[in-house]
Parts: C-alpha cells; structure tokens; sequence
C-alpha cells in the first residue's frame, strides 16, 4: 500500500497549497485516509489507539517546553527596542565606512538571531528599522533588501535556534530507531545541545561570508553603498557601545554558555533567557503592563500553532507509516544511483523545494521524521545531517519566487523598492548558501568539531 502513501503526501502539499490551516490539513487529511483504509481493509485500525500516546508524550516532552520559553524571550528582545539601539549604535560607529552600514546590519541581524531565533520577526523588525536608512543614505535597493532578508534568516542557524530545538528533538527520534533498526539495543542519543553546538561554527562561517561578500560589492562597486558623512550629533561614545551591546551579548552567554558548559538543559536555560529579556526589558523602561500582555499573547499564539502543528504532523506520521509509506522512502532512498551521496543529494533537494511551500516547522515534524532514519541507517553523523538540513531550510527561506523572508520583506518595504529588486537582491545571498552547505558536505568538521571538543563525542 506503498503507493496510498505517496497520494497522501500528495494530497496534503494540495491541501495546503489551498490555503487551508496547517496543523488541520495534516492531521485531517491523514485521518480521512485511514477512515477509506479502515472502510475497505487496507488500514490497520489498531494503529490509532496508539495516537493518546504519542500526543501525551508530546505534551509531557521536556525538551519542547524550550520552545516557548524561546519564543517569549525573543517576543521580548523584539519589543524592548533592543534591534533599534543596536542598529543606532553600529550605524553610527561603521557607517563612515564603504559597506559599513551592511555590515552594521548583519551584525544586528547575527546578534538578534541568537537573541530571539525566530526568522519571521527579525526580518520584519530590521526590515522597519534598517531598510529606510539604507535607502535614504544611497544605498542600491538591492543590496539593502538582500543583506536584510539573508541576515535576517540567520535566525534558522544560529543557536539557540527555535528550528533546532524542535529540530533536535525529531533527530533523538529517528537516531534511535536507526539505530534499533539496525539491532542495537542500548542506542546512542544526539540532544539539542549537540546541534546548538554543530551550529556554531557553521552560523558564524555564514556571517563571514555574508560581510565578505559586502566588503568586496564595496571595494569594486562602491556606488551602490556610499560611505555616510558623520554629523557632529552622530559621534558614538565607548559608553554607549557598550550599553546597547553588552546586555544582549551577556543574555546571549548566559543561555548558550550553560548550555554549552553542560550547566544547563536548552529548556533551563530557555528560562533563564526568558527571565533575563524580561528583567533588560523592565531596565530599558520599555515594559508596561499593556505591552507584556501582548507580549504573552503573541507568545501563546506562536507557540499553539507549532504544537498544534506537532500534533497534526503525529497523526499524518502515524497514518504515513500505517500504510507503509516509511518502507516506501526507504527503498526509494536505498534504489538511488550513488549509495548514501545520492540519497543525502535527493533528500536536500526535496526538502529545498518543499520550503518553497511549507514553513519550516511542517518539514521538521513531517518530512525528517520519514527520511530521518534512513538517512541515518546508512552510517550518517545526526549532528552533521541535523546542520545541513537547518542550513538547506534557510536557503529555502531566500529563494525567488517563494522564499518565506522576501514575502516577511516585501510586507513592510516602501512601494518605491520593487518585488523584482527583492528577488534581485538575495540571488547573491542565496549563492552564499549553496557554497555553505558545499563546504560543509566536503568538510562534516566545521558541524561535528565543535560537538566533539564540548562533549568528547
């Protein structure tokens, strides 16, 4: 019944492409191709019993409470003005600069990603703050909206990550069953914290090259980013770089170095930072009663969604496997011209091309779960194919026509910068990714060096 499997894969990109929510569509959808199975004996019914579980053990999963918790961090960061004061002070310290105020925004864009990890909110928010400056101090439209929209996807990178959290906790999933597949009983586990770790060296690679690429647009076409003529009001003090830099650098230490040092767990560590954005909120004075309630509503809505979406993409992995749709991949996979290189190459594609029309959340609970253990049973290292997945989804997230960054940009950009000038912009950026995730498939180190030292793994 391989092939019921595949028609409902089919069927939910349909559904979706439709407009239709979700978490509702996965989960809908799934169900009303087991009630035709059930019908005509296709389906075993037994299956769905199990389903109470698997939503307990998704509602009783420690690591997954890490999600709001990052989430209310970010929400918090965001509505602090903190991207505002960071952006203000770089500005002004490297806009004399050819390419400074590009670089400035990068910085930002890197320091908000591993302040708040959610892609969609950065964007929009340096995309407010930045792109009119930009615009208004020369800078060529394009260049301004591709450095916004690619530093602002760092946020699917750069620990700590909601993507990787979630990320993390399907990878432990399909490392162990690889791993009981093949017939070992006492299974090896790979955590959040051993992706946060994978991601750092490749986060930061990124960022380099992202403020390479700014650098030489700078020395060879210094017309589109002029250097700004600094007015007297414009001079920026040590005292006041370290007041808009050290609080988020601090917050920043805190949650990752816990984690990092072993001190912590990502969900103890979520609360420290959720604890600490609020306490640097209530000190910058831009907390009140009015805005840390919509503060908690914004947090309860992003949150309900992604579990919602859990909960939906459960059913849909329950039904998938039910009618064989797991033994399907895996002989698909397996039949690939090139063994386990052709497999990675097919299974990074798709999902690249899914990202054109799925959030990154429905690919992580909905296709990783399937293609995970195979993948995995073929002797691959889960932090490495954890990292190139994260890398592969960002890409995804720039791409022209439907890169989910360039609609977040297009949202909120004056109407004199162009649909076209957009998609311009971030080809460069998007070529950047791709030589990344070269690098990193010709190098696993730069992903799995770093996990090793920390953990001795």
């Amino acid at each position: 019944m391989e092939w019921v499997a595949a028609l409902l894969f089919i069927s939910v990109i349909f559904v979706l492409l439709a407009g239709f929510p979700v978490a509702f569509t996965l989960g809908g959808t799934a169900l009303i191709f087991a009630g035709v199975g059930v019908l005509i004996g296709g389906f075993p019914e037994g299956l769905l019993f199990s389903l109470p579980n698997r939503v307990f053990g998704i509602m009783g999963n420690e690591t997954l409470i890490a999600v709001p918790l990052f989430v209310f961090m970010g929400v918090t960061l965001e509505r602090a003005r903190i991207a505002e004061e960071l952006l203000d002070t770089l500005s002004s310290l490297f806009g004399a600069l050819r390419g400074g105020l590009g670089i400035s925004v990068t910085i930002v864009g890197m320091l908000l990603a591993a302040s708040t990890g959610i892609v969609g909110a950065t964007v929009v928010t340096m995309g407010l703050l930045s792109l009119p400056t930009m615009l208004r101090r020369g800078y060529d439209p394009e260049i301004a909206t591709g450095t916004i929209c690619a530093s602002g996807t760092l946020g699917q990178i750069i620990p700590p990550s909601i993507i990787l959290v979630m990320l993390g906790d399907v990878m432990q999933s399909a490392y162990q069953q690889a791993q009981l597949d093949a017939g070992i009983f006492s299974p090896k586990t790979v955590s959040v914290g051993d992706l946060f770790a994978g991601a750092l060296v490749p986060g930061l690679m990124l960022v380099g090259l992202y403020v390479a690429y700014i650098l030489v647009v700078a020395l060879f076409r210094p017309q589109r980013m002029p250097p700004h003529q600094r007015e007297d009001d414009e001079q920026v003090s040590l005292g006041s770089v370290l007041h808009a830099l050290f609080p988020p650098l601090l917050l920043i230490f805190a949650v990752l170095g816990s984690i990092l040092g072993g001190l912590a767990t990502p969900t103890e560590a979520a609360g420290v930072g959720a604890l600490g954005a609020l306490l640097l909120a209530l000190s910058r004075r831009h907390l009140d009663l009015a805005r840390l309630q919509e503060i908690m509503r914004s947090t309860l809505r992003i949150s309900s969604m992604v579990f919602m979406i859990l909960l939906g993409a459960s059913l849909f992995s329950l039904v998938f496997r039910g009618y064989g749709g797991d033994d399907g991949v895996r002989a698909v996979l397996e039949a690939l011209p090139g063994g386990v290189i052709g497999a990675v190459v097919v299974v990074m594609l798709v999902m690249f091309l899914l990202g054109f029309v799925l959030d990154f959340i429905e690919i992580t609970f909905v296709v990783v779960p399937i293609v995970g253990p195979v993948l995995l049973a073929m002797g691959l290292d889960p932090i490495w194919l954890g990292i190139m997945i994260a890398i592969n989804l960002q890409t995804s997230f720039l791409t022209p026509p439907f890169g989910f960054a360039l609609f977040y940009l297009r949202g909120v950009a004056p109407p004199s910068v162009t649909t076209m000038q957009i998609y311009r912009g971030v080809i460069p950026f998007v070529a950047i990714q791709l030589v990344a995730l070269l690098l990193l498939a010709l190098f696993p180190e730069l992903a799995t060096w770093l996990p090793a030292q920390i953990y001795g793994s």
